[in-house]
């Protein structure tokens, strides 16, 4: 990983769909109790003053640099097609849903995001009832996403 203002990154925690932008300070190894390891200091994007340090063999997070302007031009135009099959059993979905944006993969999160999305719309259209599970799911994919591709985009 690149070290300075340019090198943002995606920390997406493995055991919930949060995620958040930091800019990586530096790379460094830290003794914290009496086993030295090395980390990668970051700062949140809208908290300069807050270190985070998070070790770069880690397991329980996905580091991944926020995306280039390609992707993310990429990233929109899959919206004009359709996302990803609707899983009829509100638990399954859930779960199925949560594990693909648990990997990271961009391409299949803007899949659910679409999928969601129109889903909404179609049950809204229908006078029908869009689940709470899918509502949060989306507000929270939706949010951590169109935030992500207005950063690769200058949009902020």
């Amino acid at each position: 990983m690149e070290v300075g203002a340019k090198s943002s990154i995606w920390s997406m925690l493995k055991c919930d769909t949060d995620h958040i932008e930091l800019n990586l300070d530096d790379i460094s190894d830290k003794t914290y109790g009496g086993k030295t390891r090395t980390y990668y200091v970051l700062h949140p994007i809208e908290n300069a003053q807050l270190s985070i340090n998070i070790p770069v063999q880690n397991e329980k997070e996905i580091m991944m640099k926020v995306m280039d302007v390609e992707e993310a031009k990429e990233i929109i135009q899959s919206f004009n097609g359709p996302g990803i099959e609707w899983v009829l059993d509100v638990r399954q979905r859930n779960k199925e849903y949560n594990n693909f944006i648990q990997t990271g993969n961009r391409a299949r999160i803007s899949k659910i995001v679409n999928t969601l999305m129109r889903k909404k719309i179609e049950t809204e259209y229908e006078k029908k009832h869009f689940t709470e599970q899918d509502k949060k799911l989306l507000v929270k994919t939706q949010h951590n996403l169109f935030e992500e591709l207005a950063i690769a985009l200058n949009k902020t």
